[in-house]
């Protein structure tokens, strides 16, 4: 990344920070960094770098490669790969003085909520990210940036990369423009989820699963929630933070939680598994139908609204058309969003189930380590009881290919059967 000395802001120009820049909020979660929870380590080298990336459009020489073009943010799902991600954006943007990413200035505001007309987010809402949307994603990360310091590319889930599209980013990343930064999101730097080429040319950022009190923390701070809420959710959303929000306010999330985690030890007749299949793929597209029926209506109506529905006069036939064919390929989008959000409503179904049958196998082999479900720790004591660890490990694997066969795009109401059947066994 070249070093310039343009006056305006957008070419680097007047860049604040030019006194000596104080401690930033390296490990208190200040700022535009209390977005970020959980994750001290990841702070502190996000700062350095908007530190050496400050420096660098003064002109001033910086040490080592704290700042470069392309970052990869992985971790765990939950752990807040894209909130990291979005507030590095911001700090990079951000038009404070001294302190990296104050939090309360408009380039940081826009930055966290998407709206900073030089941050693109791309989060993918079908299943897979195609290769005509990273190309015309690339060429509009080629321009200089309008009114930021930066041009800043965010791609959540890049693991959903087609290998046209990763070929595409991969193209961008090798000859990066000079004032454009790549971040990248996905669970893990394995082949499987970014390709070898790409992870070799981006600086790798690992987040680790924050504590149990750093989520307690944050969704009473942030959030407002009591207590002992705060600390239940934190204490059995493994680790996710989104979900741990999710199950301190939403009582129909914790419902589908109890749900779920009944179905171990509810098994008790062969015509109960076909029952349960069912249950849990419609309490999946329930979820979803929730998540996206507000989004879909009013992304319709905005629609009808630009193509002048209920127009009279000259033209209004041929413009109905069009309305019509823009309304279908809403509607498809619309499909794959929903398509995705129940495969994801479904996984993380999937994974509480396996976290109890982890316990079920912690507490037989005596283990000194938390539940994932302390408030089933009864049914764990019980189920411990009365099986054998070979039953218990054979059902825990079942559960896994599970979500294999859902990764492989099984149908999934198939695949849940077939796990049925498996724990009933």
């Amino acid at each position: 990344m070249a070093a310039e000395t343009d006056s305006s802001p957008a070419a680097g120009g007047a860049v604040p920070g030019s006194s000596p820049e104080r401690e930033g909020p390296d490990s208190s979660g200040e700022g535009i960094w209390a977005e970020v929870v959980g994750q001290p380590e990841a702070v502190r080298t996000l700062t350095s770098a908007v530190r050496a990336a400050r420096a660098r459009l003064r002109g001033e020489s910086t040490t080592g490669g704290a700042m470069t073009h392309a970052w990869l943010f992985t971790g765990p799902p939950g752990s807040g790969r894209s909130e990291a991600a979005r507030a590095f954006a911001g700090a990079l943007q951000c038009s404070a003085g001294e302190t990296p990413g104050c939090g309360g200035c408009p380039a940081c505001e826009t930055a966290l909520a998407g709206t900073h007309a030089d941050v693109t987010t791309v989060a993918p809402e079908g299943l897979s990210i195609s290769v005509a949307e990273m190309r015309s994603l690339v060429q509009a990360a080629a321009r200089r940036p309008t009114t930021g310091y930066w041009r800043i590319v965010l791609i959540e889930d890049a693991d959903r990369l087609t290998e046209g599209a990763a070929n595409a980013l991969l193209k961008a990343i090798e000859e990066p423009p000079e004032r454009t930064v790549f971040l990248l999101c996905a669970p893990s730097d394995h082949p499987a989820d970014v390709s070898v080429t790409i992870r070799s040319r981006c600086r790798a950022l690992q987040l680790r699963t924050p504590l149990v009190g750093a989520i307690a923390e944050s969704l009473r701070r942030r959030d407002g929630i009591e207590r002992s809420t705060a600390e239940w959710a934190a204490s059995v959303c493994g680790g996710h933070i989104g979900r741990a929000r999710r199950l301190a306010t939403d009582p129909q999330a914790r419902e589908r939680r109890e749900t779920v985690l009944s179905i171990p030890r509810g098994l008790r007749d062969l015509s109960e598994v076909f029952g349960e299949a069912g249950r849990l793929v419609r309490s999946a597209e329930t979820e979803a139908s929730e998540l996206n029926e507000e989004r879909n209506e009013a992304e319709k109506e905005e629609l009808r609204t630009a193509m002048g529905a209920g127009g009279t006069g000259k033209g209004t036939s041929s413009a109905t058309k069009g309305a019509n064919a823009a309304l279908k390929e809403l509607e498809r989008k619309q499909k794959a969003r929903a398509t995705r959000s129940q495969r994801d409503a479904l996984d993380l179904a999937l994974v509480d189930l396996a976290g109890f049958y982890r316990d079920v196998l912690a507490t037989r082999f005596g283990a000194a380590v938390p539940l994932n479900h302390p408030d089933f720790a009864r049914d764990v004591s019980r189920a411990a009881a009365e099986w054998t660890s070979e039953t218990a490990l054979r059902r825990l694997e079942a559960v896994l290919r599970c979500r294999t066969a859902l990764n492989r795009n099984v149908k999934p109401v198939v695949a849940v059967e077939a796990l049925a059947a498996e724990l009933y066994r």
